[in-house]
C-alpha cells in the first residue's frame, strides 16, 4: 500500500455506518465525507451529528475546511469534492420494499456516482449489507459502465461489512473487529491494511468478497433466529403462566447457553438482512425455511404485545375503547434515535385497532421523521397527563429515571416489553 500521505478516502453515505468510519479515518487520512442530503452535510460542517454516533468534539476534532492533503474530514454534497480520490467506501443503506424484497437502489445510485469520478487505479470498497454476489455483479457492472474503464485491470473492488451497532457506545468502530476483502488477492492485501492502520481490534482477511458478504448477513440472521427462539419460548410460557426471564435467568447459568431475550426485532440490520440472504437462496431453488419461520414469529411480535397488554387491561377492570395508554419509545432500540423500521409502530397500530387512545413520548425520535414515516404525531417532553396503561416499548435511560407514579391513574398497568423495570412493571414480554 502506498504511503498515508498518498491514500485519499472518499466515504459515500454519512449515515450511522459511514460518518464514524470516515471520522476514524480522517485521524490518519485525507477523507471527503459525500453525501446527497445537503441538510445532514451542513449540520456535519457545524459539528452537529444528529444520528448521536459521534460527539460534537471529537467530530470538531477532524473537520476541516476543504479537501486537503493532510489529515482531516471534509463533508460534501458536490460529486467534484471527491474526484482526487483513489479510495471509495461506499456505507449507504439497504433497505427491503413493502415486500421484504431486497432494495439495491441505493447501491446502484451511489455506484453510478463513484463511477463518473473513478480512475485508473482507484479502489472501491463496499460495506453495505448484502447478499453474497451483489458486489461483482451488481455494482462493479455499473462502476464499468458509467466510467469506461475495466474491472480488475484498470479499477478494484473490495468489501468490508459494516458492524457498528448504534447507540453503543462502548463498541465503538475502531473496537470491533473488520472483515475485510477484495477483488484480487493483492487487493485483498491492500484493503486489509487500509483498515488495519485505524482498527485497533484488528482485521480478519476473507478469502473473497462473496465469504465476506456472506459473513456479514448471517451474522444478522443468526441474532435474529436466536430471538425468534426466546419469543417463541415468551408465548408459550405466557399460557402456562410461567416468568419467561425467570426460566431465561436458570437456564444462563449453564455455561454454553445463549443470553438472549424476548422482544421486538425492528432495525435496519436484524429485521432486514435475513430477507437479503433468503432472496438469493430462492434464487438458487431453497426454500429457507429457518430463516423465514424466524423473521415471521418476530414480525408478529408487534401483535401479540399488544394483545397482552389489552388482555392484563381487562383483568385489571380497565375499560379498553377509549382507555388512555402512553407508549414510551418509538425507536427502533434504546438509547438510539433511528426509526427506522420499528417495530413499535406495530404495536400501536393493534393497540389502536382495540380502540385505544395513544400517546407516544420519546424524547430522542425526531417528530418530523415519525410523521413522514408512520404519520404518528410523537412527544418529546413528558405529557402532563394521567394514563390507565404505560408501555414501557424502548428502554432509552431517561424513561428508567420518569416518576411512573406521576403518570398513572388510580387503576393502571404497567407493561415492560423490555424487562427492566423489575417489580415496577405489573407484567413484561
Amino acid at each position: 500500500m502506498g504511503s498515508e500521505e498518498n491514500i485519499k478516502i472518499a466515504v459515500i453515505g454519512l449515515g450511522y455506518v459511514g460518518l464514524p468510519l470516515a471520522r476514524l479515518f480522517a485521524t490518519k487520512y485525507s477523507v471527503v465525507g459525500f453525501d446527497i442530503n445537503e441538510s445532514r452535510v451542513k449540520s456535519l460542517n457545524s459539528g452537529i451529528d444528529s444520528t448521536l454516533e459521534v460527539d460534537v468534539d471529537t467530530l470538531k476534532k477532524v473537520l476541516v475546511d476543504n479537501p486537503i492533503n493532510g489529515t482531516g474530514l471534509y463533508c460534501t454534497s458536490s460529486l467534484n469534492d471527491i474526484a482526487n480520490c483513489n479510495f471509495f467506501i461506499v456505507t449507504v443503506p439497504t433497505p427491503v420494499d413493502k415486500n421484504n424484497r431486497p432494495d439495491l437502489t441505493p447501491l446502484y445510485k451511489s455506484s453510478e456516482s463513484v463511477g463518473k469520478v473513478l480512475k485508473k487505479g482507484d479502489i472501491v470498497i463496499y460495506e453495505s449489507t448484502v447478499y453474497p454476489g451483489v458486489t461483482e455483479e451488481q455494482c462493479v457492472p455499473v462502476l464499468e459502465k458509467v466510467s469506461g474503464l475495466i474491472f480488475n485491470e484498470d479499477f478494484f473492488a473490495g468489501y468490508s461489512p459494516e458492524r457498528i451497532n448504534p447507540g453503543d457506545k462502548e463498541h465503538t468502530v475502531e473496537k470491533i473487529l473488520k472483515v475485510t476483502s477484495g477483488s484480487t488477492e493483492e487487493i485483498g492485501l491492500k484493503v486489509d491494511a487500509l483498515y488495519k492502520s485505524v482498527i485497533t481490534a484488528g482485521t480478519h482477511l476473507a478469502p473473497s468478497i462473496k465469504v465476506a458478504e456472506a459473513a456479514k448477513v448471517i451474522e444478522n440472521s443468526q441474532r435474529d433466529i436466536n430471538i425468534a427462539f426466546v419469543n417463541e419460548l415468551a408465548k408459550i410460557f405466557n399460557l402456562m403462566n410461567i416468568d419467561t426471564q425467570e426460566v431465561l435467568n436458570a437456564a444462563a447459568t449453564k455455561w454454553n447457553f445463549l443470553p438472549f431475550k424476548p422482544g421486538l426485532v425492528g432495525g435496519h440490520c436484524i429485521g432486514v438482512d435475513p430477507y437479503y440472504l433468503a432472496q438469493r437462496a430462492q434464487e438458487f431453488g431453497y426454500h429457507p425455511e429457518i430463516i423465514l419461520a424466524g423473521r415471521r414469529l418476530n414480525d408478529s411480535m408487534g401483535e401479540y404485545v399488544a394483545s397482552q397488554i389489552v388482555k392484563l387491561m381487562i383483568k385489571k377492570g380497565i375499560s379498553v375503547n377509549g382507555a388512555e395508554l402512553l407508549m414510551l419509545g418509538i425507536t427502533f432500540k434504546e438509547n438510539c434515535p433511528d426509526v427506522r423500521n420499528t417495530k413499535i409502530v406495530d404495536v400501536v397500530k393493534a393497540l389502536k385497532e382495540y380502540g385505544i387512545l395513544v400517546t407516544i413520548f420519546d424524547p430522542l425520535a425526531n417528530g418530523d421523521d415519525v410523521k413522514k414515516e408512520y404519520n404518528l404525531v410523537t412527544s418529546s417532553s413528558v405529557p402532563n397527563n394521567k394514563f390507565d396503561a404505560i408501555v414501557l416499548g424502548v428502554s432509552h435511560k431517561e424513561f428508567l429515571e420518569l416518576d411512573f407514579a406521576e403518570l398513572q391513574k388510580s387503576n393502571s398497568l404497567i407493561y415492560d416489553v423490555k424487562g427492566v423495570l423489575g417489580t415496577m412493571a405489573d407484567n413484561r414480554l
